[in-house]
């Protein structure tokens, strides 16, 4: 093969090298659209799409299974078209700016129904009357009803991880909990109803089956409504081609470009005058005394020339 290879014209050695670098460009970009699958469970935390003991992904098929229409919210909540007859999750967000806590205001305002679970959601409630409640790291593993509400009907027990609890519900109504511990509240913005749950295991993949979970899952969800799940906050946009690269990847590809041109270069033929069939090397060292008694004998002077060289 690589006989093959150098025979080539460089001309051709270079479109193939072309070639190939285009067509694995195009299997990384590709590669890019199910980086979170493959054989084994994975994604972020809380992730819809996440497979994973601590996603979401089996609460969204158990939602799709149950009558709610499921969707994914892939761009920053600002700038997203929120239906106010949606129910919007917001589960352990990698952050929420300002702006898009004004905006799930706005939508909860206008008859939108949030579930907010885990500590790092906490920020959207500040916006409710007494400031919202306050997360503790001490949690509550297994949790009962605490009031008749839609969210717990037919629910009698409900078991977490013990990562989190309400603290103060300030301005919520305690739903589930145990006696000292929060586990998830209610309260009634505008039009709409926000479920903010201390710790979002009891939704996760290896949580939904236990006790009442599946049952507490849907009824938060509310009868009938479609389903958005926030996935902007957890890393997945709307970004396309290699836009969808990580930097980190794109740097890689940038590097081995590189290389190929030099790799290219190196392999092509030099500008110049051609090298000659044979090496050549200086003459015998015979040849050269016999060049050297020759010129001393035109001299006609062999002592004169001698003289230096026996000094």
């Amino acid at each position: 093969m690589i006989d093959t290879w150098r025979s080539m014209h460089p001309a051709t050695r270079a479109l193939v090298a072309v070639v190939a670098l285009i067509i694995g460009l195009n299997l990384v970009i590709a590669g890019v659209t199910v980086v979170t699958g493959g054989s084994g469970p994975g994604g972020p935390t809380s992730s819809s799409y996440a497979t994973a003991g601590d996603g979401l992904a089996a609460y969204a098929e158990l939602l799709a299974r149950n009558g709610h229409a499921v969707e994914r919210v892939r761009t920053s909540l600002d700038k997203a078209n929120l239906d106010p007859g949606t129910t919007l999750v917001l589960a352990d967000p990698a952050g929420v700016t300002p702006a898009e806590a004004a905006a799930i205001a706005r939508f909860v305002g206008a008859g939108g129904r949030l579930v907010a679970a885990g500590r790092d959601a906490a920020p959207v409630l500040g916006g409710l009357p007494g400031g919202g409640p306050e997360w503790d790291i001490a949690g509550a593993r297994s949790s009962r009803p605490l009031v008749p509400a839609p969210e717990v009907a037919g629910v009698t027990t409900v078991e977490s991880a013990g990562a989190g609890s309400w603290y103060q519900s300030r301005g919520t109504l305690p739903l589930l909990g145990d006696r000292d511990r929060v586990l998830a509240t209610v309260a009634v913005a505008g039009a709409g109803r926000i479920v903010a749950l201390a710790d979002a295991s009891p939704l996760q993949n290896r949580l939904l089956a236990r006790a009442d979970n599946a049952a507490f899952a849907l009824g938060i969800a509310g009868a009938g409504r479609p389903v958005a799940f926030a996935e902007a906050q957890h890393g997945y946009g709307r970004r396309t081609g290699l836009g969808a690269i990580p930097a980190r990847w794109r740097w890689a590809l940038a590097g081995g470009f590189l290389a190929t041109i030099v790799w290219m270069w190196s392999r092509g033929r030099r500008l110049g005058p051609p090298d000659d069939i044979e090496r050549s090397v200086p003459p015998a060292r015979r040849a050269y005394v016999a060049a050297m008694a020759g010129a001393l004998a035109r001299t006609r002077q062999p002592d004169v020339v001698a003289a230096p060289l026996q000094e």
